[in-house]
């Protein structure tokens, strides 16, 4: 069996299969539209680079009601296996994604903000403490909420996420519990 080092405390097994997910990416902005939003274009060339499917692209005004319901769209929509919200995490007072989505999380994954912050820590040291990066689980899909920067998507993606959508990724990754996020 072979594995490459990835991230700290994890391998990727080259033995097992890769597994596709189907990810949609949410831009979260009142002043971008497709030509100027670079954050969800790098994570959506990010995406298909790794071999997912990108299963949606949008860009919503930052209106609780608006992100509300495009992640409830696609949930409700049975094509996506994960969200990737970019923008609104912030603290000024537009920024509106986590009291948008938190709300809708059957379960908070705590220790994505927490790891968030340590990668982000080694990029763009104690200004991290102006992201509210967060990430749950809303009606079987995952949904991470990243900030609007290209480095902060680039470190959620490359450092944090990606590891996780990665079924060859071990000793665990979210891949292996997709179908049992519906369990009662």
């Amino acid at each position: 069996m072979t594995t490459a080092a990835i991230a700290p405390g994890g391998r990727i097994d080259e033995a097992k299969a890769f597994v596709p997910v189907r990810i949609a990416v949410l831009t979260v902005s009142d002043t971008r539209d497709r030509a100027s939003d670079t954050s969800g274009q790098v994570l959506a060339d990010r995406i298909t680079g790794a071999g997912h499917a990108l299963a949606g692209r949008a860009i919503v005004r930052d209106d609780v009601d608006a992100i509300r319901g495009q992640v409830r769209a696609w949930v409700a929509s049975g094509e996506v296996d994960v969200v990737i919200t970019t923008g609104g995490t912030g603290i000024t007072g537009r920024d509106v994604t986590p009291e948008a989505l938190t709300p809708l999380f059957d379960k908070t994954l705590d220790g994505f903000s927490v790891v968030f912050h340590m990668v982000s820590y080694q990029s763009v040291g104690l200004s991290t403490l102006q992201s509210r990066a967060t990430a749950g689980i809303v009606g079987g899909v995952f949904v991470f909420c990243l900030p609007g920067s290209n480095g902060a998507v680039k470190d959620g993606w490359d450092k944090v996420i990606s590891a996780q959508l990665d079924s060859r990724h071990g000793p665990c990754n979210m891949v292996e519990l997709m179908p049992r996020l519906g369990e009662k």
